[in-house]
């Protein structure tokens, strides 16, 4: 295996350059960029500070792989459009890297393109450690005309024809005020340093597998292998993201058929991921909810898998029409789990005719995310579900339940459970969504979401103080968090209600005194003005929570509702 070293500037002219050792590339296997713009800055920062930045590993080859560029004036949402930077398939010499996407792009992005339409800018005078964030070197992504000295724009730093000397002088002579000798002589060093950093031979290193010459020294196979044991030690890369890897060597149009079903199942508002398909196609296909890479070593799931598509798609497109439809789930908030639909793909995938005649399902979905059903070990639970889904045929739901019962998850939700489910809860949006039903929850813009908020203020509340028995002074805070949080104190608002001019900290016995009948009705608030007053916190609570069990309980299931309410 050879070790070629070149300069960091070096490696990226091989980066999409066919003239360069056939240029570096991407092969399929690999998932999207998914550095942030601050990672990347580290990055830069690490560079100059010469800390090691690992080396890469690449695949030398002829083999017609099929490969995508690297992408130079990058945006986040091309995660989603790989298919788009595909190149044509050749038997040229061509180097695919395997291990070390992360780094190549974000030097890319850095030296040759730009973020989200902003380029790399250094502080050409920074140099000092600065708490908290450790950084010595301040990078930025930023757009040319907010970038007045000190930011330097770096690429023309690095590709700059003058000597470090003349480049200092530049900056210099040009920064618009005079400088101390001190700052004149840090943006000397400044410069020489990304002379040294990006110039030198011994800038970055990567190992080279080569198979131009002999193709049975490193097979498809082999490279797979490979490129799996390379990332599966750290954290750069997730075990979907593995298992996708080894699918999309066997079939060519993976990339593009996945982002297609994600680019439907998320267009209105919902968040489904590549982990979660994946997953779903193992279950629906008989292999059990784990994640394993041999299942997805075996040509008859990948085989499967792609003869499937089609149906496994449309089983997962037409739940969530149900879901959107049936539920009053309309956003990625009101999901706490997605793997809950995993049972409802599974019948409607095995067993279409007897899951469009079942009844209740949509109570089944509802109590099984309020009761945390896929929280702990989500796999059993699926892969039991699926059991006795396959047993009876049928989506019963009353046999679901059981099997709920069994993995110690109630399907029964009690009322002072639901009291937990309050602001910053990961349940609070499926309650509001059921509860809430005439609310835009897809706007186009996404600021103008509704938002929970509170309806006596959190810091009302947080001046209502009790007598310290030790001092015997009223400086102990009356409500508590859980008290302040809890779901009868939460309220949906309009994004144009909650913000400046809205509610904001107005207290309920301003804010609520000319409201008509209507929002008291929406929002199921108590229509005592008495109770609108902070001495009378605990009995508007508990007015309010009658008002909630008799709209909430029968949908969710509700236990011992009448005591509660009492």
């Amino acid at each position: 295996m050879k070790a070629p070293k070149h300069s960091l500037r070096k490696i990226v002219s091989f980066l999409n350059n066919p003239e360069e050792e056939g240029g570096f590339w991407l092969p399929n296997i690999q998932r999207p960029f998914v550095w942030s713009e601050e990672q990347i800055c580290r990055l830069f920062d690490s560079i100059l500070r010469e800390y090691p930045i690992s080396t890469l590993l690449v695949w030398k080859t002829r083999s017609p792989i099929r490969r995508r560029r690297f992408i130079d004036n990058y945006r986040v949402s091309f995660s989603h459009e790989l298919s788009k930077f595909y190149v044509p398939e050749d038997d040229k010499k061509k180097c695919l890297v395997l291990d070390g996407q992360q780094r190549l792009q974000s030097l890319f992005i850095g030296l040759k393109g730009s973020y989200e339409g902003k380029e790399l800018y250094l502080d050409i005078l920074s140099g000092q450690l600065a708490a908290p964030d450790d950084v010595k070197y301040r990078f930025e992504f930023r757009l040319a005309e907010d970038s007045e000295f000190p930011w330097m724009k770096f690429k023309d730093l690095v590709y700059s024809t003058r000597t470090p000397m003349g480049v200092a002088q530049n900056i210099i002579s040009n920064a618009g005020r005079t400088l101390t000798s001190e700052e004149a002589e840090r943006i000397s060093e400044h410069v020489s340093l990304v002379f040294k950093a990006f110039h030198s031979d011994d800038g970055l290193a990567y190992q080279e597998l080569d198979n131009t010459e002999n193709v049975e020294l490193y097979a498809e196979d082999d490279v797979v292998e490979i490129f799996i044991r390379a990332n599966s030690g750290g954290t750069r890369l997730g075990k979907s993201d593995l298992l996708f890897s080894l699918l999309s060597t066997s079939w060519d149009e993976a990339d593009a058929r996945m982002e297609e079903v994600l680019e439907r199942l998320n267009r209105h508002g919902f968040k489904f991921t590549r982990d979660f398909v994946l997953k779903t196609c193992l279950t629906l296909l008989g292999q059990g909810a784990r994640y394993e890479v041999d299942k997805f070593r075996k040509p008859d799931v990948q085989q499967r898998i792609e003869k499937h598509w089609d149906d496994i798609t449309a089983a997962m497109l037409d739940v969530l029409d149900f879901v959107r439809g049936k539920t009053f789930i309309r956003c990625d908030k009101a999901i706490p789990s997605y793997l809950a639909l995993i049972p409802l793909i599974y019948a409607r995938f095995r067993y279409k005719a007897a899951f469009r005649a079942a009844k209740n399902v949509d109570a089944f979905l509802l109590r099984s995310l309020l009761g945390g059903a896929f929280s702990g070990i989500p796999d059993q639970m699926i892969d039991a579900l699926v059991a006795e889904i396959d047993l009876s045929q049928d989506f019963n739901t009353d046999a679901l339940f059981g099997v709920m019962r069994e993995k110690n998850r109630s399907p029964e939700i009690a009322p002072e459970r639901l009291w937990t489910m309050g602001y910053g809860s990961d349940s609070i949006h499926l309650l509001l969504n059921l509860w809430y039903r005439g609310f835009n929850y897809t706007p186009s813009y996404e600021n103008n979401l509704p938002q929970v908020d509170h309806i006596f203020p959190q810091s009302l509340l947080k001046r209502a103080k009790v007598e310290n028995p030790r001092t015997f002074r009223k400086d102990l805070m009356r409500y508590r968090e859980p008290e302040r949080n809890q779901l009868a104190n939460c309220m949906l608002l309009t994004a144009e209600e909650n913000g400046g001019g809205g509610k904001g900290d107005i207290a309920p016995v301003r804010w609520l005194r000319d409201k008509p009948e209507e929002y008291f009705a929406l929002h199921l608030i108590p229509t005592d003005p008495e109770l609108w007053k902070l001495k009378n916190f605990e009995q508007f609570i508990e007015a309010r929570k009658a008002l909630l069990l008799e709209r909430l309980g029968p949908i969710v299931g509700l236990t011992n509702v009448r005591s509660e309410a009492a």
